[in-house]
């Protein structure tokens, strides 16, 4: 018998499968979807069996496999199937495609060791009464004691009382030890929480999922913030169990995920697995185990958390399907969505996309009729939307409010009074943007980016956020040596230290990348914060999207321009989205909401939607420019970067592959382009761009994958294809 292996090779011009030799010792154990360790030249490697059978075409003498990896599938017959889509769609290679999908400790990575955690219990091995007789010391007897109720006693429980005496007891043979599995991550118990009951419009839409059980069908859940999205979910969850399946949720952000779990722990129990970047290595590896062994019936987790081993699902929701989270940056450039409708199909499951504000590409469908689409348009309990306000700085500037407005420092004092509690928003981490000196010019900027360095005030760093480059700031210009910096720009940390001047009465707590990234920082941060521990939350985009705290009546977005500028056909899109979905997190209990957001363009059509709290507005707008522009969702958009340490080779093999475009495509196939990046140069290597723009064209993807087999031969210059852009 043959084995066909896929090896994790780093050569980005290997990727097949090689026939080896399944020894007889173990073709009893053997099966498609194991690791394997192989050797490979003078080395031995780990792979992937994707495929047994009696013949080879090779003309070579095969090797045999040295040995199995694992005792059970780490790829079963759907994550094959998954890989191989992921690996047509995106153009990627099969390997990056399973590596991608599997957590650390069962990638076919050599030397990756993350093994089992057991925990050691101790039980008698001889009769309760002959123990007794056998123990003499009054603390053997105390350890005795502890096997009356005839269960098994943590040997950490027993040593609390004598380590000597336990130690004794296992010599002398009156007890043993045994091993038991424990799991890394555990769900906290909670009182079960009753489920709620169901306004009209949740109801309705309740009824509408359960009608599409057992069907492959995509749902759009369009609620405004605060219209109980979460609860629809949990109680169509419950009637998928009951049906005996299972339910996958995806949230987008780790910041969302300790309040997810908290609410449906309080249903479920521990009748879940979470599955997100904020597990430790060994933590994924027992949520993955758990779900394989199908001892856990729900899985709540971030992008990654698609690839799942879930059996039999039932269901699968995405809630803020908006988000930019959802798509993978990196190669392979998948999206989760993109994944959900292929594991739908697998299942014949509904796939639930929810969102305040669905991206339009999802709402169009929705409205021609390829997605159903369910309304939310109240909040629970009728309650109304906060009221929004837009505050021009302009004029506050020339009052001598450069960051905090008059009317926002008015209303935060305001719901201090009333021991309320305030969030504002603000998309940019660090303190400062840029540090220049006045005395010669010389601007801090990154060695290896087009990029100025942000300062962070807490450790005195400046820092890129494109490479990670890291550099102490000087007290003085390096350039001319004169003490005449000045610090221009904001983020949150500067914000944090600006409202602490104005409020120093004020419990502030920050939360974004810098203040999160310890484990646990972030729910500790969710956590205090629901517990009224602080009275004002400041943070970017992480606490914009679905976090309820009741006591939360006011809201301020700072520096709403900020994704407004950004050189993206997307960027009205996404502000409108962040805004939004940034004012919802107001006046979701009994008490009403606000919301200030201060801009330099009061007049700017995408804010006023964002006052209005017009959705439907915002998207007869945002579809008549991309109706002109030829922009999603009227056309398909993929998106080529060229990149290479050397300008001249990276120019010249851009201006090459679009010539190459140009006479393969369709004629009514548009390629846009080279043109450089918005980041140029980014950790020393130079970016070109070209758009294409289609609409039914048979012959893109073809191209695209003769110009990939073109650039893997090419060792200065590299493309990277996103055929969903």
């Amino acid at each position: 018998m043959i084995a066909s292996i896929l090896l994790e090779i780093k050569a980005k011009n290997v990727d097949k499968t090689f026939d080896y030799l399944i020894p007889e010792t173990l073709k009893s154990t053997i099966k498609v979807g194991m690791r394997v360790l192989v050797p490979f030249g003078p080395q031995s490697l780990e792979g992937y069996i994707l495929k047994i059978k009696d013949q080879t075409d090779a003309e070579i003498e095969l090797k045999e496999i040295i040995k199995n990896i694992d005792e059970e599938v780490v790829l079963n017959e759907e994550l094959l199937e998954i890989g191989k889509f992921i690996q047509d769609n995106t153009l990627a290679s099969l390997s990056s495609a399973y590596s991608t999908m599997l957590p650390t400790a069962l990638k076919a990575r050599k030397k990756t060791q993350i093994s089992k955690k057991y925990e050691t219990y101790l039980s008698l091995n001889i009769s309760l009464d002959q123990a007794y007789l056998i123990c003499k010391k009054e603390s053997q007897k105390q350890i005795i004691e502890l096997f009356e109720s005839g269960i098994l006693i943590s040997k950490k429980d027993a040593q609390s009382i004598s380590v000597s005496s336990t130690k004794t007891l296992i010599q002398k043979g009156i007890l043993k030890e045994e091993k038991e599995e424990t799991y890394r991550y555990q769900i906290k118990e909670y009182i079960k929480d009753e489920k709620k009951k169901l306004n009209e419009e949740q109801e309705n839409a309740l009824n509408k999922i359960k009608e599409s059980f057992q069907n492959s069908k995509t749902i759009v859940l369009k609620g405004v913030t605060g219209s109980g999205k979460t609860e629809v979910y949990m109680q169509a969850i419950e009637e998928v169990l009951d049906l005996g399946l299972s339910a996958l949720v995806l949230v987008p952000e780790i910041s969302l995920t300790p309040q997810f779990i908290l609410n449906f722990a309080r249903r479920f129990g521990s009748n879940i697995a979470v599955l997100h970047s904020g597990l430790s290595d060994g933590e994924k590896y027992d949520e993955w185990r758990k779900i394989e062994k199908q001892e856990v019936s729900i899985v709540i987790g971030a992008r990654s958390a698609i690839f799942a081993p879930l059996k039999n699902i039932g269901l699968i929701i995405i809630d803020e399907c908006h988000s930019d989270s959802y798509k993978q940056e990196n190669r392979p450039k998948y999206h989760a969505i993109d994944i959900a409708l292929f594991r739908s199909k697998y299942h014949n499951c509904p796939v639930i996309l929810g969102s305040a504000t669905p991206t339009l590409e999802i709402l169009a469908r929705a409205k021609k009729g390829l997605y159903e689409l369910i309304s939310l348009n109240y909040r629970v309990n009728k309650k109304p939307l906060p009221s929004v306000t837009i505050v021009d700085m302009a004029e506050e500037i020339k009052h001598h409010h450069p960051i905090i407005s008059e009317l926002l420092e008015k209303k935060i004092e305001e719901c201090l009074e009333k021991q309320e509690q305030v969030m504002i928003l603000l998309n940019r981490r660090g303190h400062s943007t840029t540090i220049n000196c006045s005395s010669c010019g010389f601007t801090y900027k990154c060695p290896h980016c087009d990029i100025t360095l942000t300062f962070h005030k807490s450790t005195k760093n400046l820092r890129c956020h494109y490479c990670g480059y890291t550099k102490f700031l000087d007290s003085n210009c390096p350039n001319c040596q004169e003490d005449a910096l000045n610090y221009y720009g904001l983020g949150t940390e500067k914000l944090e230290s600006t409202i602490k001047e104005k409020f120093p009465l004020a419990r502030i707590i920050r939360m974004d990348t810098d203040t999160t990234n310890k484990k646990g920082a972030l729910e500790k941060i969710v956590e205090d914060y629901r517990e009224n521990k602080y009275d004002i939350l400041i943070g970017t985009q992480m606490i914009s999207k679905g976090l309820d705290f009741p006591k939360v009546t006011l809201v301020g977005i700072v520096s709403a321009d900020i994704t407004l500028n950004i050189p993206d056909f997307r960027s009205g899109e996404k502000t409108f989205a962040l805004l939004y979905q940034a004012s919802g997190r107001a006046g979701r209990s009994n008490l009403p909401g606000s919301v200030i957001i201060e801009t330099f363009n009061p007049d700017n059509h995408v804010l006023n939607c964002v006052k209005d709290q017009d959705f439907e507005k915002f998207y007869e707008y945002e579809m008549n420019i991309r109706k002109t522009l030829k922009y999603p969702p009227f056309y398909f958009l993929a998106h080529l970067t060229i990149k290479s340490k050397e300008y001249e080779c990276a120019s010249k093999e851009a201006t090459k592959t679009a010539n190459f475009l140009k006479r393969k495509l369709n004629k009514n196939t548009i390629v846009l382009g080279p043109t450089t990046a918005n980041m140029f140069r980014v950790n020393n290597i130079y970016h070109f761009e070209i758009m294409i723009k289609y609409r039914f064209d048979d012959s893109l993807k073809p191209a695209l994958k003769e110009l990939d087999k073109l650039f893997l031969l090419n060792k200065k210059v590299d493309i990277d294809i996103d055929m969903s852009y």
